[in-house]
């Protein structure tokens, strides 16, 4: 049950139904992770088959520790995949670990005509799987949600 301050916020869309989801659980699973404590879930974004919790500085090696036990368990509730990723990161760093089972070569901004900005990457193809279309899109839209990133992906060969 919620209050009514809390049911407000949730109307208003201040705060994501998916998020009182994901914090219920991690409240319910803190006493077999007390690590979670003291740990600080500032939102929460789904996207496609991603659920990226956003944490406060410092907060994402508690989430990973245990040998990303916690992190399958939670991704397993949801049935989804779960990106872990600190507040306050540069772009690069946030980049990195949005595409953290991929290396990245190269990151460029680029300076389009009517004064607008996007953000090439250049992925490395060789030597390591690649994405598909549809994990790239949500990729993709996971940075222009949180982020307000234009993002366009490639693989370098």
């Amino acid at each position: 049950m919620l209050c009514s301050k809390c049911r407000e916020k949730i109307r208003s869309g201040s705060i994501a139904e998916i998020y009182m989801k994901v914090a219920s659980y991690l409240l319910d699973i803190e006493s077999k992770y007390p690590m979670l404590q003291k740990a600080k879930l500032n939102n929460v974004i789904e996207s496609g088959n991603y659920l990226i919790l956003i944490v406060g500085k410092g907060d994402q090696p508690k989430f990973y520790s245990l040998g990303g036990k916690l992190i399958r368990e939670i991704g397993d509730h949801f049935r989804k995949r779960v990106l872990v990723i600190e507040e306050g990161l540069s772009d690069r760093r946030f980049l990195e670990e949005l595409f953290s089972t991929q290396q990245i070569l190269t990151i460029n901004m680029i300076w389009l005509p009517d004064g607008s900005t996007e953000t090439r990457i250049v992925l490395k193809k060789r030597g390591s799987k690649s994405l598909s279309n549809k994990r790239i899109q949500s990729l993709v839209d996971i940075a222009k949600k949180i982020r307000n990133m234009n993002l366009r992906v490639e693989y370098a060969f």
